[in-house]
């Protein structure tokens, strides 16, 4: 979607992607099978990914060079932003109106957030005009990356979940060589092979978010289960995170327009290995004021992580590449959860056996944990080190 609106323009697939995504959540509200609600998500996931591929090309073609780092701060806080509130809010709605009333509300703000842009944004983006799409190249990297979030969601039913992971591996490498022989590629991988920057902080942000999308799974089930909270407190005490996310990443936005974003990037890289390292120490015995402190830096780190990391991103592209470089930048994000997601699925079922957390398996979990955290904490060194190689850049 990042690179169809670079040739139709990408005011427009963001707002056909409003329409869709919010028309769809409308439709969701009145599903009668879970089948259809996962069929629907699917439908409603494409509406999704039209707003998420444009929604930084945007940005970044809107505001001047100087000024890219104040906006994209508060794109990014307002993300975070979104994500404290929605449990809160969609919360109390389930429990007091049910589950359809948060796709009933999905409707009206969609609508809303469409004529805002209908009535604020006038200008249309799209420097790769005329060109050809590579439907070729879509057709080997959709198949590829659905195997691939298939096979590793399942990889603990058996040798066929294997299969499909190397199937999608195969795919993603012939994908990788079609798009060097085409002229209008999906995704031009002399970006890779010649922008030093625009490699580098893809492969930082992958890192990033493989180190980090498992922890709050993780910190979910130990307040419950190892501190006996319920849901709600646990919840409220993992909201610390994109709330001092959401405080500090307009600040860090505007310190990537002063001083190198790459040192910001790097800082916030430190920062969440740091808040690994603490989590990883945690046992059944560890007091709340260490979650407390692994979250502060957590938030802190993502916050001076993202936007600097993206605005270097965007940054190291000409305009028609834009919003490839946004959608690339969304596939790392998505690229770096299912990592995450696979190792914590291959140790629950090592050391776990895919037995629910119980007294009795208290143990095996928190061993599991303490294990996944470690490693995480490991990938945020790695992208330490790819987030430093751009530092002269």
């Amino acid at each position: 979607m990042g690179r169809f609106g670079d040739i139709h323009g990408r005011r427009k697939v963001f707002q056909i992607g409003l329409l869709l995504f919010s028309f769809i959540g409308g439709l969701i509200s009145q599903a009668w099978t879970i089948e259809i609600v996962i069929g629907l998500r699917f439908l409603q996931g494409m509406g999704g990914a039209m707003v998420m591929a444009t929604t930084m090309a945007i940005v970044v073609s809107a505001f001047p060079r100087d000024e890219r780092g104040k906006a994209l701060g508060l794109a990014v806080a307002s993300v975070y932003a979104g994500i404290s509130c929605g449990p809160f809010i969609g919360g109390f709605m389930v429990e007091t109106l049910g589950w359809r009333s948060l796709f009933y509300m999905i409707l009206p703000l969609g609508l809303l957030t469409y004529l805002i842009t209908r009535l604020k944004i006038k200008e249309e983006w799209a420097e790769a005009k005329g060109e050809p799409f590579d439907w070729k190249g879509a057709a080997l990297y959709a198949p590829s990356v659905l195997l691939l979030v298939y096979g590793v969601t399942n990889l603990s039913q058996g040798w066929w979940a294997w299969g499909l992971v190397i199937l999608a591996n195969i795919g993603l490498f012939l994908f990788l060589k079609f798009e060097t022989r085409t002229p209008f590629p999906l995704l031009d991988i002399k970006l890779l092979r010649n922008n030093r920057v625009f490699a580098l902080s893809n492969l930082a942000a992958l890192f990033n978010y493989a180190a980090t999308f498992g922890v709050t799974f993780f910190l979910s089930l130990y307040l419950q289960y190892v501190k006996g909270m319920g849901p709600q407190q646990a919840g409220t005490i993992l909201i610390i995170q994109p709330i001092v996310q959401t405080i500090f990443s307009p600040f860090c936005g505007r310190l990537s327009d002063r001083i190198p974003a790459s040192w910001v990037a790097t800082s916030g890289m430190f920062f969440c290995a740091v808040g690994l390292a603490i989590a990883s120490s945690l046992s059944a015995e560890s007091s709340l004021t260490v979650v407390f402190l692994l979250l502060i830096f957590l938030g802190l780190g993502f916050a001076l992580f993202s936007s600097p990391n993206v605005n270097m991103i965007m940054g190291s592209v000409a305009p028609r590449y834009l919003g490839v470089a946004s959608g690339l930048n969304a596939s790392m994000r998505t690229l770096g959860m299912l990592s995450s997601m696979m190792i914590i699925t291959l140790l629950f079922s090592y050391l776990m056996h895919d037995q629910p957390v119980t007294m009795a398996t208290q143990p095996a979990f928190l061993t599991s944990m303490r294990i996944a955290l470690l490693i995480f904490c490991g990938l945020c060194i790695i992208g330490i080190g790819c987030s430093l190689g751009r530092v002269r850049e």
